[in-house]
């Protein structure tokens, strides 16, 4: 009787640690895919997916948001191929881009949150930025192109034409935009960009978008935001401003 106690004993003891070695070796795992990730950069993750750490953190890389996918846009990262962590979902936009299905079955299909249920609208979607290269862009070098601003799904939102009017010597040229507020990143105007390697990436929106400090005043844009807004006491009956100069900094200076 003595040795089957102390059999049983020996079986709990070694079972709880073999439990808190499979653990510490969970958490030493997800440290190593998180860090791995961080090490190698940026590529586009799935709509919706959280920011960070915490999308690796939360994504449990069961795949689940590849299978739903209908267009096979979205793969799993292995082992050295990309800057996602391993197991966990990105795309390549060259290769295959988000097609941005309205019904979002991607972030339906994950169990686990990492692609955040609260994403409904997929115009609202930030899966990186689009940037363009003004030295290789065909249109920013004179030519005639456009691609990537009719490819566009949020055309004349995301991507704008501006137009350069002729010059002496020099015909004019109408150029791609991007307005980072309303780009989602899907890579569509990375896919059909016609230079042999693309003059519009998608890229990390942290790393790239700039902030104006709250003490800069934009005065035109605040008339602007003002005519929104029903008798405000700062356009006068014709819609102009009704302020004295300086009058926009003085409304918003705090000072009573």
């Amino acid at each position: 009787m003595t040795d089957k106690k102390t059999t049983r004993r020996e079986f709990v003891s070694r079972s709880v640690q073999l439990g808190a070695v499979a653990v510490g070796s969970g958490l030493l795992w997800n440290l190593f895919l998180q860090q791995s990730a961080q090490a190698r950069g940026f590529v586009p993750r799935p709509p919706g997916a959280l920011e960070g750490k915490a999308f690796d953190t939360a994504c449990t890389k069961c795949g689940l948001c590849v299978k739903a996918c209908p267009y096979e846009t979205l793969k799993l990262a292995k082992f050295g191929d990309s800057a996602a962590a391993p197991g966990t979902p990105y795309f390549e936009p060259r290769s295959i881009p988000c097609y941005m299905c309205r019904d979002i079955p991607c972030v339906k299909a994950c169990p686990s949150g990492a692609l955040s249920p609260d994403m409904t609208d997929i115009t609202k979607a930030k899966m990186g930025i689009a940037a363009i290269d003004h030295s290789t862009c065909l249109s920013w070098q004179g030519l005639r192109c456009e691609i990537c601003y009719r490819d566009c799904p949020e055309q004349n939102k995301a991507i704008i034409i501006e137009n350069q009017p002729r010059q002496i010597s020099k015909h004019g040229m109408f150029l791609p935009v991007v307005i980072p507020e309303h780009c989602t990143g899907c890579g569509l105007c990375v896919h059909s960009c016609p230079t042999d390697v693309p003059c519009i990436n998608i890229i990390d929106p942290e790393q790239f978008l700039g902030k104006i400090g709250d003490h800069y005043r934009l005065g035109w844009k605040e008339k602007d935001d003002a005519r929104a807004i029903p008798d405000s006491p700062m356009l006068d009956e014709n819609g102009g401003n009704n302020l004295p100069p300086g009058g926009l900094d003085y409304l918003n200076s705090g000072v009573p």
